[in-house]
């Protein structure tokens, strides 16, 4: 069973040769979103020209008119506490449990959150269970801990107890996932849940797309599901993040961790010793639109437009690629998923194809642990408007038959012809 003492015992020292490995990827994506002449399809942001400026700017204003210079100082290393009892207050209302500001810590940016539970949870060449492909943003937070990696999967369900013993937690983005943009089932779930409770270790919820819902509602966390078993004051094993960086603007860098109070403080405790409170004013910004519940009045005005360029993108891959690659398209979140048919293609050779069409995505490689995965991408969706996106599909499609033409012999005798 859980024992959320036991799981924190003996954890935390330093990798220290972690550089030697990759990494850089995440720097390459992003910077490609602002070279005006390459379609990039491969970073993970929302779209710039629906970032709410304004309501940014008045709640600014506001919390400077009515705070004062106490916005603009720092604040302990838990976060802002108005800020922290909201999360908590709007948790306990989804939910269903019982949390209070003690069960919250802010971070700046999700990643941050993740980078953290890597410095608590791991020391060098720990087990972490994973999906593969799974979040790049988080196997590079864990990268300095060099951490052993098993993978899962949601089919495989009889090998899940095995799996998830002696690993120091489960990682998992139920809710849109990058990259796949799959949704785990509610029935699935509850399963994992129950392994997760009798393996006696820690389940990393993370949870940035869940606002982002195209076709409809995912129904409950896994972190609901615990809190309906086992209702009072939290002290569960679910680690639950989230942010506010895919629905209101990135650069506000306010995100959560929701989990029981002994690892919040541990969690308080490492990241004092990097980065004490983060930013005050920005904390105090999204306190304001969360309090008049603007978040979600502008993820309701949001979602139609991502729903166009979702389609958009999917029609134009329908067009052009159908012959080469295959996908479903996502209920929500920000990717599609391509497959080479016949694992056929080498997306991490086509991509040096790509960038003579200029035009990015983001290779399938980067997102498994084990470096094995060369024959699927993703795309990003809700950066770019419709024209763009085609734009970008027809590039493909170019790249893809340079990359053709270039290995024919080889495409031959393994019958793709």
């Amino acid at each position: 069973m859980f024992d959320s003492v036991a799981q924190l015992d003996g954890v935390g020292s330093q990798c220290t040769d972690w550089t030697q490995f990759g990494g850089s990827s995440t720097q390459q994506f992003m910077s490609f979103g602002g070279k005006p002449d390459i379609v990039s399809l491969a970073g993970g942001l929302p779209a710039a020209e629906l970032y709410p400026v304004e309501a940014i700017r008045s709640a600014a204003e506001r919390a400077l008119r009515i705070y004062g210079a106490s916005r603009l100082s720092d604040a302990p290393a838990t976060g802002l506490l108005p800020l922290r009892q909201l999360i908590a207050d709007r948790i306990s209302k989804e939910t269903g449990g019982v949390f209070s500001a003690a069960n919250v810590l802010l971070t700046t940016g999700a990643t941050q959150g993740l980078e953290l539970l890597g410095k608590v949870l791991l020391d060098r060449h720990d087990l972490v269970v994973a999906e593969s492909p799974t979040s790049l943003g988080a196997l590079d937070a864990w990268r300095p801990r060099c951490p052993k990696y098993k993978k899962f999967d949601w089919v495989s369900k009889e090998q899940w107890v095995d799996a998830f013993r002696g690993a120091k937690f489960v990682y998992t983005l139920p809710n849109y996932s990058d990259p796949t943009g799959a949704v785990v089932s509610q029935g699935d779930r509850g399963r994992i849940l129950d392994q997760v409770v009798e393996s006696g270790t820690w389940l990393v919820e993370d949870d940035p797309y869940q606002s982002l819902e195209l076709d409809g509602p995912t129904g409950k966390s896994i972190l609901a599901h615990y809190v309906e078993r086992f209702p009072g004051e939290y002290r569960g094993p679910v680690v639950y993040l989230g942010t506010v960086s895919k629905t209101l603007a990135p650069g506000l860098r306010v995100g959560w961790i929701v989990a029981e109070p002994k690892i919040i403080q541990r969690l308080a405790l490492a990241k004092q010793s990097r980065n004490p409170s983060g930013s005050v004013i920005n904390q105090a910004i999204v306190y304001d639109l969360i309090c008049s519940e603007f978040d979600r009045k502008h993820v309701s005005k949001i979602l139609p437009e991502y729903r166009l360029r979702r389609d958009a993108l999917c029609a134009e891959l329908s067009t052009r690629l159908r012959n080469w690659f295959e996908w479903e398209v996502p209920g929500g979140g920000m990717f599609v998923w391509l497959r080479s048919r016949k694992n056929t293609i080498d997306t991490d050779v086509l991509y040096q194809h790509a960038l003579g069409e200029k035009v990015t995505f983001a290779p399938s490689r980067v997102f498994d642990f084990a470096e094995r995965d060369r024959f699927a991408m993703r795309l990003n969706f809700t950066r770019s408007d419709p024209a763009m996106l085609a734009q970008g599909v027809q590039r493909l499609e170019r790249a893809i038959i340079c990359y053709l033409e270039a290995y024919k012999d080889r495409l031959l005798l393994k019958g793709f012809f």
